[in-house]
């Protein structure tokens, strides 16, 4: 089974709901890290706006970091993820509870390459769930993921634009938005109505109990 280029033939399902979670400051912390990661090297991140690159400065003299070094920088921290991230607040045992009645699955929106990084950090926090890294958009791959499964989905994200591709690939999907409150996450784009927007992984857990309970989920249907 693929998505695109992405393989996701090892991915092996049980027969029981499926929890499809994002990484980046939703299991793992980034913004902070990456900000004394910047520090470190002589910048600083001052955030105007949802993006890195144009809120990057050197220390030395306030000017603007151009986006290539930007792109490098983001790329040395990756390479360096497992010095740097840190779990968010209940993230490890609320996913390891939850795991007891659903298969949990990471997607993670990075380069490939990093994969190993970051399989290697997850693991050594006893988070051993399967791990996919990919640029692509995400609603395809868990769309492929769920196929015609008539058990419960829920997809959680920090990024409006990941849950509402999701919502657009994926019938009866629970989508739950979930980011921390970070000086640059305050200019992130809202998510739609029909997305639930959880203040903390005590709230997620909350919610993703109550839709298994709730029963209102149907038989997926195949996007077009």
């Amino acid at each position: 089974m693929t998505s695109g280029e992405l393989d996701i033939s090892h991915i092996r399902l049980g027969e029981r709901p499926l929890i499809v979670c994002d990484v980046d400051d939703v299991v793992l912390q980034f913004i902070g890290p990456f900000q004394l990661f910047l520090q470190s090297q002589g910048h600083a991140f001052l955030p105007r706006s949802f993006r890195l690159h144009g809120n990057i400065v050197s220390q030395a003299d306030g000017a603007e970091i151009e986006d290539q070094e930007v792109s490098r920088l983001i790329e040395e921290f990756f390479k360096a993820q497992e010095l740097w991230q840190t779990p968010l607040d209940r993230a490890v045992e609320t996913l390891d509870r939850l795991s007891e009645e659903a298969d949990v699955l990471f997607l993670t929106a990075m380069q490939p390459r990093f994969q190993d990084q970051r399989r290697r950090l997850l693991d050594r926090m006893g988070l051993l769930f399967p791990l996919l890294a990919t640029e692509q958009p995400k609603g395809p791959i868990v769309h492929a993921l769920h196929a015609s499964r008539s058990l419960p989905v829920v997809f959680i994200d920090d990024m409006a634009r990941n849950l509402h591709s999701v919502r657009d690939h994926v019938a009866d999907c629970l989508l739950i938005h979930l980011m921390p409150n970070s000086p640059v996450h305050r200019f992130a784009p809202a998510a739609a109505d029909d997305v639930t927007r959880a203040t903390d992984w005590t709230h997620v857990a909350e919610l993703i109990e109550a839709h298994f309970l709730s029963g209102t989920f149907t038989h997926a249907v195949p996007a077009a």
